[in-house]
Parts: C-alpha cells; structure tokens; sequence
C-alpha cells in the first residue's frame, strides 16, 4: 500500500489536505499520480486490490476514490456498490478504451464520473480538489524550521515572535511550507495563489516582488529560507539546525 505522504519539515498540516485513496493494481502509475497531486495540495494512499480498498475507506475516511476498472479480488462494480451502502463521497472509476461496458455499470452502481486510465492530475484536480476534509480539534498549524503559520487564526511567528503579513503574502507562504523543501513553479503559485493560470512577464515581476517582501518579513535576507530555482520557481527550505519556535 502506498502511505499518504508528509513533506519533510512540515509538522500537523495532513490532517488538513484532501485525501484522495487510489485502488489500482499499476503501483508505478499510483505512484506518478500521487507525486503530481501532492504538489497541488492533494495526498494519495494506493492499494492494489478492491478488498483492501474497501477496509481503507474505513480506516482512512478519504474525501473521493478512485478505482481501476480492472480491480482484481474485489472487482470494481462491487467496491462501489459497498461504498455506496453507507458512505457519500466521489467515487470516480479509471477506464481504457475496452471499459465501456463496466464504465454503464460503475455508474449505475453509484459512480461519481469516469476518467480516462492512464490518470491526469489536471483531470482529477477539478473534482478532487473541491473536497475539503473536516476541520478537526487541533488548530491547523504548519511549522517549518523557526517559522510556524497559524492557517486558522491567519497569524505568523518568526523565531517565536508574531510577523505581521498581508494577506497575499500569507498564502504565499502558507503554500510554500505545504511543499517545503520541493521546488514549485511559478505556474502553481499563480494558480493556488492567484487562482490564474496565466504565467506572463508582468505575472512573474509581480509573484518576485512578493517573494521579496516575504523575505524581507522573514528575515531571510541572504535568501536561505526561500530559494530561487532558475527558470522554474521557488523551493522553501527547512533551516539545518533550526527548531520549531
């Protein structure tokens, strides 16, 4: 079974991210879907069979599945009919081209939609990406190194003292220490922080001068805490040495 992931450095921000459970025999493709979707907020846990699939929803409580059409053990159609017996949630089925007939019958079963089998992260996101898990007890705190966001209470303390920031520039950073210590394109700032998906010159200049006056705020001026990635983007990295504030 393939865990849902935690970035390294990042401390109590999983329980808050969407999670989206994979049933699909082809390991390396659950593979390469999760490592596209968790670069947009999303974890994946993988399961290969329909019977283990269906004792990880209930273990788990995934906000949407996913299941291959060519499920062994527990087959497709059969999975969702069991989830659909007491459980509301997209359930979305991966067909070829020779799944036509069991695609009528998944859908019959309580399918949500089907999607095209060799998985798209882009295709997925749109559904996936809509559910939000339940807010739990527990504040929703990411911590990184000396710098700790409060995504709840919309605060940040910098080696233990708050910082204040504008609104933009706290996203921004709330979705750099989602992703710390991974490299994320400019593209995908744009999109989760800016909600455009239009990459442009002045785009660029504008997302740079946010990135320094987040900088600046932070304290990072020799630029260890944010880094640029030539070309690509920015990758926020967990300071060696230091500890949570």
């Amino acid at each position: 079974m393939i865990q849902p992931r935690t970035a390294p450095g990042v401390e109590g921000d999983t329980r808050h991210m969407p999670l989206l459970l994979v049933a699909d025999p082809d390991e390396a493709q659950v593979k390469d879907l999760a490592d596209a979707l968790e670069l947009e907020g999303i974890r994946v846990a993988g399961v290969a069979d329909g019977a283990r699939a269906l004792l990880q929803v209930g273990a788990l409580s995934p906000n949407a599945v996913l299941i291959s059409a060519g499920l062994p053990v527990l087959g497709a159609v059969d999975l969702i009919t069991a989830i659909r017996a007491d459980r509301d949630l997209p359930v979305l089925l991966g067909v070829g081209d020779a799944d036509a007939e069991q695609a009528v019958q998944a859908l019959k079963a309580g399918a949500t939609a089907c999607v095209a089998r060799p998985y798209r992260a882009h295709e997925l996101l749109p559904i996936v990406g809509a559910v939000q898990p339940a807010a739990g007890p527990d504040r929703n705190v990411l911590t990184v190194g000396y710098v700790q966001i409060d995504l709840d209470a919309y605060q940040v303390h910098c080696r233990g003292k708050l910082t204040h920031l504008p609104l933009r520039e706290f996203q921004l950073l709330a979705f750099l220490m989602r992703h710390a210590d991974k490299t994320v394109t400019r593209r995908q700032i744009m999109r989760h922080v800016w909600q455009s998906d239009q990459l442009t010159s002045g785009t660029t200049n504008t997302l740079a001068v946010h990135v320094k006056r987040l900088r600046r705020r932070l304290g990072d001026h020799d630029d260890k805490l944010i880094q640029t990635v030539r070309s690509v983007g920015y990758r926020l990295v967990t300071p060696p040495g230091d500890s949570a504030p």
